[in-house]
């Protein structure tokens, strides 16, 4: 395994009212609860696929480990 991994800062910038129960849902599993919450994850493809259905909700930076 590499030591090298890249990580996602993500950032709750818009809220859900108004979207449907899965962007809800994929918010609450990203972690994120309030708007302005920010989390880190690393960058697989799971969370990527996560991220990809709710990007209009949030903003997210990648940075090296």
């Amino acid at each position: 395994m590499s030591t090298n991994k890249k990580k996602l800062r993500i950032t709750y910038t818009k809220s859900v009212i108004g979207y449907s129960e899965k962007h809800r849902g994929t918010i609450r599993s990203l972690g994120l609860r309030h708007l302005g919450d920010v989390v880190e994850h690393d960058a697989s493809p799971v969370i990527r696929g996560m991220l990809n259905k709710v990007r209009h909700l949030v903003a997210v930076e990648e940075k090296k480990a």
